[in-house]
């Protein structure tokens, strides 16, 4: 098993963050009276997540180079989203945390079984097309956006206070 390089840089170049879940956000029922008429479904926002827009603009961009689109995948999500929390909760930005676990190792440990992997992280940037900007400009992390051996991907992002922290977790299953 190989993994890919997984470059790191600072501002304004990625970072890794944790993302809310790709999951529609809860919508909450009204209170019905007794002599209430039922209340309507609830409305569920169509908006994207942060999350479905990071995974719209990379694929866009790897359209562009004639790679196949990634698909996001819950357990590549949830090693980004620990890896963002853990990187805001211990302040730190690396793609090796301070005990010393890296990528593969998050990404093994949130259940995924790859083939190959590869993690970009930014910080600082605040919308996705910002942070997308960011890792296009730089040369490791657009490798890893454009290669096209990678099947799916995770989004974290966590806010901080020196600005979101995010993370991309690229992936192909064994």
């Amino acid at each position: 098993s190989s993994a890919s390089p997984s470059p790191s840089a600072t501002s304004p170049s990625p970072s890794r963050s944790r993302s809310a879940t790709a999951a529609p956000e809860k919508a909450t029922q009204r209170p019905r009276t007794p002599s209430s008429a039922p209340a309507p479904a609830p409305k569920i926002s169509s908006a994207p997540s942060v999350a479905d827009e990071v995974i719209a603009l990379v694929n866009d961009e790897r359209s562009k180079a004639g790679c196949a689109a990634v698909s996001g995948n819950s357990l590549l999500a949830k090693a980004a989203s620990r890896h963002s929390a853990d990187m805001v909760a211990r302040d730190y930005f690396s793609h090796t945390s301070p005990d010393g676990t890296d990528p593969g190792a998050r990404i093994t440990a949130a259940g995924y079984r790859w083939s190959t992997y590869g993690e970009n992280i930014a910080k600082g940037q605040q919308t996705a097309a910002s942070v997308m900007d960011a890792w296009m400009n730089s040369e490791g992390h657009r490798a890893n956006i454009l290669n096209c051996s990678f099947e799916e991907i995770g989004i974290g992002r966590e806010d901080s206070s020196g600005g979101p922290v995010w993370t991309q977790n690229f992936g192909a299953a064994l």
